[in-house]
């Protein structure tokens, strides 16, 4: 371990003043990506917002702690599915677990029933569903669900980028991610069915 002695004090500071103004930048290019996340996670803007500032604020408070030549992206979604997982536990919300005894056509099911029975496509329900509808069907689903179907379907990451960026195991980003995609074709249904 170097000592630090007053010749080598003023360089040791502005290589870490270098480093610190790097690493906020490279964070800061990214923020696009982790508010579009961000957006998926949680039913507003404005809690999409908030959420993306405790980020950058928690990430810049321990920026030291990042290893530098990681996937920077990763940390800080990392950082944002913590906080936002946090936030949910703070909110005392159960997941409202519902019965998926339906299977995999659930949509199209309600879709054949709203119809009277004529055949459905996915363009009908395209044009039955707005962007909004689509933030409120996914903001219905249980975190732990909806923040695998973020990453994995909208952020396309990996199986495995998204097992390390939650701290779960690969076979529980599959199975969450199923189930979330089931949920979410159960909301889908319903908001269908509320526009028809």
């Amino acid at each position: 371990m170097s000592e630090t002695t007053p010749e080598t004090e003023p360089r040791q500071l502005a290589a870490e003043a270098r480093d610190r103004v790097r690493f906020e930048e490279e964070a800061l290019a990214l923020s696009d990506q982790v508010y579009r996340v961000a957006r998926r996670l949680v039913p507003s803007r404005e809690e999409a917002e908030d959420l993306v500032q405790e980020t950058y604020a928690r990430a810049f408070r321990s920026w030291r702690s990042f290893t530098p030549g990681t996937n920077l992206r990763a940390w800080l979604l990392r950082i944002l599915t913590n906080l936002n997982i946090d936030r949910g536990r703070r909110r005392q919300r159960a997941p409202e677990e519902q019965p998926l005894e339906e299977g995999d056509y659930f949509l199209y099911n309600r879709l054949e029933q709203v119809d009277g029975g004529r055949a459905s496509d996915d363009e009908r329900v395209v044009e039955r569903l707005s962007q909004d509808d689509v933030v409120t069907a996914l903001s219905a689903v249980p975190h732990n669900f909806r923040d695998v179907l973020v990453l994995v379907d909208i952020g396309d990451f990996t199986y495995q980028d998204a097992a390390q960026i939650l701290d779960i195991p690969v076979g529980t980003v599959m199975s969450r991610l199923h189930r979330g995609r089931r949920i979410l074709k159960r909301e889908l249904a319903e908001q269908v069915q509320e526009a028809g």
